[in-house]
């Protein structure tokens, strides 16, 4: 299992790889997030934040079949286009791997400690959580 929080870019295609190596591995989900629209400023508390999507992904392979993982956030500037999160998951079963890595996905929406500040014409601001995102992790309890 993976977790990394990084100021550099990731390259998806090697990450996969990386959990792709055992023989009963049968699927991969992955999951990239693009920066849109408008540059962004990440910012987290370094430790809290790993330990945050560690427990995440730990819940995740209390539920599901996961036999290896994969998840990358990165922090500070980001320009539209740029990668920011990966969740990779590899499982035995194509369910057990989907599942897993929405609900990564859902969970670090809503549980890791990240603040988004936009960059706009107007000037930066805080972008304020999302009720569709708290709505999404709701589904899982």
């Amino acid at each position: 299992m993976k977790v990394a929080v990084q100021s550099g870019d990731f390259d998806v295609g090697s990450e996969i790889r990386n959990i792709s190596n055992d023989s009963k591995i049968g699927a991969v989900a992955s999951f990239v997030g693009l920066v849109r629209d408008v540059a962004m400023t990440l910012e987290h508390y370094p430790g809290m934040t790993e330990r945050a999507i560690g427990t995440i992904v730990e819940e995740a392979r209390g539920r599901w079949q996961v036999l290896d993982c994969t998840v990358i956030h990165r922090y500070g500037a980001l320009q539209p286009n740029d990668r920011i999160v990966l969740v990779a998951v590899a499982s035995g079963h194509r369910g057990d791997a989907f599942a897993a890595c929405e609900f990564i996905m859902d969970y670090l929406k809503t549980q890791a400690p990240f603040w988004k500040k936009e960059q706009t014409a107007d000037g930066a601001r805080w972008v304020e959580a999302k009720a569709t995102d708290d709505k999404a992790a709701e589904r899982w309890k």
